[in-house]
């Protein structure tokens, strides 16, 4: 498989070495500045966003209902959008995905601000932010290989790793600051505008013609069948390889009965600990927090042996968290509970991206992350809209409680029967 055509544009770099050599590629450099950007937004208005549907609601079952609208589209629309990382113009299809989000953003922005916002409204606009998630997530994952290549893939999804959940640290902050200064539409506008960041950097990036070739797809876009045929070969070209759909199931598997903890924590916010807003905000950053140090772990340890172990016990413990954190009623230590399933989860699902990145074959590598989005995106709302039922009916502590439960146990069942999976390097 020739990789060595991936190679960037011949720029001074700074050493390749160590825990930073991925950002010595300049495209790298210059995606992971306006993700990260563009993700601090993205966490501030998550966390604002939570409070103003408890605002409007007061309901359990409508927080878990915001988020499924914000999933559901990634139910339908990933696999769709892995096909066409595969066969359009990457960085254009982020580009006009971002804009159109960010759109969303203003325009929700907007309503709040004249006090015109309802329920309904709220939905609309995280279905239509949904989809835009949905078709460009695969892109976004594939392009990481095509911005470093193989050589320094492992190290490139850390960091990227990293700078998502530094931003779930700093985004929440930062809301906590914004909410007491500017209200609930101001988090709203600052998510718009921070869009450009990642726009922008995209379109500084530069490919080198000669020694990065432009992919030739098999067929047109337009021609359906076709694309049919490439959905269906994506999963026939997984179905064929365990230890690939061995690590889609651990993700699908946290997501479906683990994720739902972040769409509950307004109702722990507010109801459990009686804390305003900025409250929620510590509550959200302290899982994110977790997880940017699970992250920078990961890059401090570079392309280190024995992934699949990490994939198995990062999964069991946070499992164990969701637990902890689902039945606590002492604060600081749900903080510490948060911290730690946060830890864990990162350090499962960014080892798997990188498993996966390596396992699969290039001209599958958009349809494969594809499903690996799916695998937790596409669960999320069949998870966030269960949770949200249950908890209006039994409480968030028992639903969730559960769930940890069901995923320390299929962790557990993996560890001890998928020698292939444990073994993985």
């Amino acid at each position: 498989m020739q990789t060595e055509n991936l190679e960037r544009v011949p720029a001074p770099r700074i050493a390749r070495t160590g825990m930073f050599r991925a950002l010595s590629h300049r495209n790298f450099r210059l995606f992971w500045a306006g993700a990260f950007l563009s993700n601090c937004g993205t966490w501030m208005q998550a966390v604002a966003q939570g409070w103003l549907v408890l605002q409007l609601t007061n309901s359990a079952f409508w927080l878990g209902l915001d988020a499924f609208m914000a999933t559901i589209p990634g139910f339908f629309l990933t696999l769709l959008g892995g096909v066409f990382a595969d066969l359009v113009d990457r960085r254009r299809l982020l580009i006009y995905t971002q804009v159109v989000a960010g759109v969303a953003a203003l325009g929700l922005a907007t309503l709040i601000w004249t006090g015109l916002v309802n329920r309904w409204m709220v939905l609309g606009f995280s279905f239509v932010t949904g989809c835009c998630m949905a078709l460009a997530s695969p892109s976004y994952l594939a392009m990481t290989f095509d911005l470093v290549g193989r050589e320094d893939l492992a190290n490139a999804v850390a960091l990227n790793s990293s700078q998502f959940q530094l931003s779930r640290v700093v985004g929440p902050a930062l809301a906590g600051v914004g909410l007491s200064l500017f209200g609930l539409a101001g988090c709203f506008y600052v998510n718009g505008l921070s869009f450009a960041a990642v726009v922008i950097s995209l379109n500084m990036v530069r490919f080198d013609g000669a020694t990065h070739p432009a992919r030739a797809p098999s067929h047109s876009i337009k021609d359906r069948r076709a694309l049919w045929t490439d959905l269906v070969e994506g999963f026939r070209y997984v179905r064929h390889r365990p230890r690939v759909w061995s690590l889609l199931m651990i993700s699908s598997v946290n997501s479906l009965f683990g994720a739902p903890y972040f769409s509950m924590i307004p109702i722990y916010a507010r109801d459990i600990f009686h804390l305003g807003a900025t409250g929620l905000a510590w509550l959200m950053g302290m899982a994110g927090a977790g997880a940017f140090c699970g992250a920078v772990l990961l890059t401090v340890m570079g392309d280190f042996r024995r992934k699949g172990w990490f994939v198995l016990g990062g999964s069991l413990f946070f499992g164990a968290g969701v637990t902890a954190f689902a039945l606590s009623t002492h604060l600081h230590l749900s903080y510490v509970f948060l911290f730690c399933l946060g830890f864990a989860i990162v350090t499962s699902v960014a080892v798997t991206n990188t498993l996966l990145q390596k396992l699969v074959t290039d001209e599958m590598r958009g349809r494969v992350m594809s499903m690996f989005i799916l695998s937790f995106i596409g669960t999320m709302p069949i998870g966030n809209i269960i949770a949200g039922s249950a908890s209006h009916r039994y409480g968030a502590p028992r639903t969730l409680a559960v769930g940890g439960v069901i995923i320390s146990l299929f962790a557990t069942a993996m560890i001890l029967f998928n020698r292939r999976l444990r073994e993985l390097y």
